[in-house]
């Protein structure tokens, strides 16, 4: 039977929580109450493209509800994109049963390391389907609770085109991991959060995947699955279903059993940072180890940008791409610097760590490119954990809102200012919503960019 639309989120603290619904398919199933001692593992998974340093705030909530972090995990697929045909390799791409064999090696590992005997599985997007596909593929007995979040289940499109495409609702792996009157593997339970109408894969019109004017076949209930809890978060996006505080809030829920003490982070008295650098091979962004590689992080003037004095970590990377461990105060405005082959020296300035991390990954900032040969300074804006959203946002970048984002359904996760070299003096300040990052403009004549790269 299914329930009447009902208001599900009425706020945390002070986030002004937009209103959601709940769907429920015919099969519907209800995650299990569970005390603290009860609480499975949690292993979070990535989507297309992207690497599993997005669930760094996600894990920091968790920890600040008592969820302890070697309880938790966060998979780094090796090749995170997708092949255009499933069928075909294509070099530094993943196929389906790439993932699913990566996915399901952590998950027991995970399980190995906890002694539970079944995991929760959190996936954004892409990740999604590596979670249905182990679940379905012998693993339900491994997996308590399947948290699918802006996963185009139904396709990012549904056409005959591509159809060996993983991303096609009309392909062979869709259709297989749909098909029967439910679409959930029974003894498992889940749960799919989406947006009403602001993702940008779960849109009825072809111009978000460069088809303008053509009918995708798919919808914005596209990442709903029959015989599952399917909630909708509002005006959110693509990845800020998965990394948002109110995607949080129902993560925690669904998984826990019972409502998140706490939606804020709670700041640690001392902060130890860790990552990987990684390299974008043939132009495909992977997330395999750089050797040879140099981080330099500097304490920068919030207000500035300006170093404070010499670098407070060095490293150099070896055949495990890993840097650190840096020890920070969690009041320090950073600027790391990445020295990496054949790419340019990388300034990315980031506002103060909450907590301690040891997924704070670094990868070289796109090569300078024909639209760069008369800039001074090249300054990018970069947001991985959801869009730029205009003018659902306050996004600025140096005093102004960026041309180069679109209106209306958030698509743009980077922005990005050219400056004359003789500006290269002053500071840039990068504005969204209430995280403010100053970043200083280096020249461009010494293959230099600068990122002020956003965490929330």
């Amino acid at each position: 039977m299914k329930l009447s639309r009902r208001t599900i989120l009425q706020g945390a603290g002070s986030l002004p929580f937009a209103i959601a619904s709940l769907r429920t398919g015919a099969l519907a199933q209800t995650a299990p109450a569970a005390q603290s001692a009860e609480v499975p593992p949690i292993l979070f998974v990535h989507g297309n493209g992207d690497y599993d340093a997005l669930w760094m705030t996600t894990l920091w909530r968790m920890e600040s509800n008592g969820i302890a972090r070697d309880r938790m995990m966060a998979i780094n697929f090796t090749d995170p994109n997708a092949r255009s045909d499933d069928k075909v390799e294509q070099a530094n791409r993943s196929s389906t049963e790439d993932q699913r064999r990566e996915l399901a090696a952590a998950i027991a590992e995970l399980k190995r390391r906890t002694g539970a005997s079944r995991v929760a599985l959190v996936g954004s997007s892409r990740g999604g389907y590596a979670i249905r596909n182990v679940i379905k593929n012998g693993g339900a007995a491994d997996v308590s609770h399947a948290v699918l979040c802006g996963t185009p289940n139904h396709g990012v499109f549904a056409t005959d085109d591509q159809p060996n495409s993983e991303f096609n609702g009309r392909g062979a792996f869709l259709r297989g991991l749909n098909e029967g009157e439910s679409e959930v593997t029974p003894g498992t339970a889940f749960l799919t959060l989406r947006s009403d109408g602001m993702d940008k894969y779960a849109q009825a019109d072809g111009r978000f995947i460069g088809k303008p004017g053509t009918s995708t076949g798919v919808t914005v209930e596209g990442p709903e699955l029959k015989g599952a809890t399917n909630l909708v978060l509002g005006a959110l996006d693509h990845r800020e279903v998965a990394f948002h505080p109110r995607a949080f809030r129902e993560i925690y829920k669904f998984i826990v059993g019972r409502e998140p003490a706490r939606i804020a982070i709670v700041p640690a008295q001392s902060v130890g940072l860790s990552g990987l650098v990684t390299g974008t091979p043939g132009g495909v962004p992977t997330n395999r180890p750089v050797a040879g590689a140099t981080v330099d992080i500097f304490r920068v003037d919030p207000e500035t940008g300006e170093r404070k004095g010499n670098a407070v970590h060095s490293a150099k990377t070896g055949a495990d791409g890993r840097w650190g461990p840096a020890q920070v105060e969690p009041s320090w405005s950073l600027e790391f610097v990445l020295t990496s082959p054949d790419a340019p020296i990388t300034h990315i300035y980031r506002s103060p760590f909450a907590r301690s991390s040891d997924v704070v990954h670094l990868r070289a900032a796109r090569p300078l490119g024909t639209a760069d040969k008369d800039a001074g300074a090249v300054v990018i804006m970069s947001r991985p954990r959801g869009y730029f959203g205009l003018p659902r946002d306050v996004v600025l970048l140096d005093g102004k809102e960026p041309k180069d984002v679109k209106p209306g359904v958030p698509t743009d996760s980077a922005t990005t200012l050219r400056l004359p070299a003789s500006e290269i003096g002053r500071n840039i300040v990068a504005q969204f919503g209430e995280e403010r990052i100053v970043a200083r403009p280096w020249p461009a004549s010494e293959n230099r960019i600068a990122i002020a790269e956003l965490t929330y």
